[in-house]
């Protein structure tokens, strides 16, 4: 799952796409792996643009996840939480373009944030932000998605694995050239530099 993950972050979607298949194909039913490899499937589905195939994922993930019950330890890496459907969902939604997936970040934010102290998120908020800001993007409500992405970033809470995500967003709006594109550059760069190695 972390190469998919790898090739998939590079942006080799077809080969995630066979790579996520196969592990499908070797995964005993009903696993974490199982879920896991559509999951990756459905986000590089996605990143294509097959909606048929995105939204067929999606709904798989989702009826699996929900037969799975809760897990004894939701936090280990290989051990698929039920929980992370939703988010799940967000973000594959929020990469095929589909408004919808505004709907899903703000329930898992709504659901997890334990306060307005973004110092407090956890990763998975600060997630669903940056999924929040993309589907921002795409309904053209650019200054909300700035706020939104400037909000995860600054949380300290983004992923470094993420981070490419969260580029998307100031790029996004980059291009459109609005004011607040040059203060979320700043911040980006700020994130990005926290876990720079140092030069000494």
């Amino acid at each position: 799952m972390k190469l998919t993950w790898r090739v998939l972050s590079d942006g080799d979607y077809s080969r995630a796409v066979e790579l996520s298949a196969t592990s499908h194909q070797l995964a005993p039913t009903g696993s974490s792996v199982e879920i896991q490899s559509l999951a990756q499937q459905g986000r590089a589905f996605a990143r294509l643009g097959y909606s048929t195939e995105t939204y067929a994922a999606i709904d798989r993930v989702q009826e699996l996840s929900a037969a799975m019950g809760t897990p004894i330890r939701p936090e280990h890496h290989f051990q698929y939480d039920p929980a992370k459907s939703l988010a799940y969902a967000a973000t594959t939604l929020a990469w095929l373009g589909d408004p919808a997936a505004e709907a899903f970040a703000r329930e898992v934010i709504s659901r997890l944030s334990p306060s307005a102290d973004v110092s407090k998120w956890p990763r998975r908020v600060a997630s669903a932000n940056i999924d929040l800001a993309l589907s921002l993007v795409a309904t053209n409500r650019l200054d909300e998605a700035c706020d939104s992405a400037q909000r995860a970033m600054l949380s300290g809470r983004v992923a470094p694995s993420n981070h490419w995500r969260a580029l998307e967003v100031v790029e996004a709006v980059e291009v459109r050239k609005i004011s607040d594109a040059r203060d979320l550059r700043e911040v980006y760069e700020g994130m990005r530099l926290q876990i720079a190695p140092s030069s000494d």
